[in-house]
């Protein structure tokens, strides 16, 4: 047998450590880059809006029964003008108010999300399930999932910020698969 050397050598290495990443390229990202790429990556928005004292701005993104896909949430964003609490519920129903339409993060992406929007301010309605609260403070806030809270079919994701006279944003971002 050979005497092989086991110890790194500059031109043969048994292993090695990116260290420089212009010369040796590695991709290492979260799988958003990879949604967003495939025009999977959807981004919904309040934009800024002032709310009275005793009502929550409220953003739902519901997937629907017999959809193929799955939503997995990977970041809720926004600000608050006041201290609030944020909240988020599966399921639940807001009434009235609009339907805010998703962006697809591929700009110019003609690939739709099989999700329905709603948004108003009031109290939400139904019988949802706290999946998580929070109290936050003045500022913005991000509370990242990763994609580790997924909305089936037939299920609602729903977000509340307030209660309180306070003006507002919540942004949900998701990919679909």
């Amino acid at each position: 047998m050979n005497n092989f050397n086991v110890f790194n050598t500059e031109h043969n290495p048994v292993y090695m450590q990116q260290n420089n990443v212009f010369t040796s390229p590695g991709i290492n990202g979260i799988p958003e880059l990879d949604a967003a790429k495939s025009g999977a990556l959807f981004l919904l928005s309040t934009g800024s809006v002032a709310v009275g004292g005793g009502t929550s701005l409220l953003l739902q993104a519901a997937n629907p029964s017999g959809s193929a896909k799955k939503l997995y949430l990977s970041r809720i964003s926004g600000g608050a003008s006041a201290a609030a609490a944020l909240t988020v519920f599966s399921g639940g129903t807001i009434t009235g108010g609009t339907t805010p339409a998703p962006v697809n993060a591929l700009l110019g992406s003609a690939t739709a999300t099989v999700a329905t929007t709603r948004q108003n301010a009031g109290t939400l309605g139904g019988t949802p399930t706290t999946v998580m609260a929070m109290q936050i403070t003045a500022g913005m806030y991000v509370v990242d999932f990763g994609g580790g809270l997924i909305v089936q079919a037939n299920q609602t994701l729903s977000v509340a910020l307030g209660t309180g006279a306070l003006t507002g944003s919540i942004n949900l971002t998701w990919w679909e698969a």
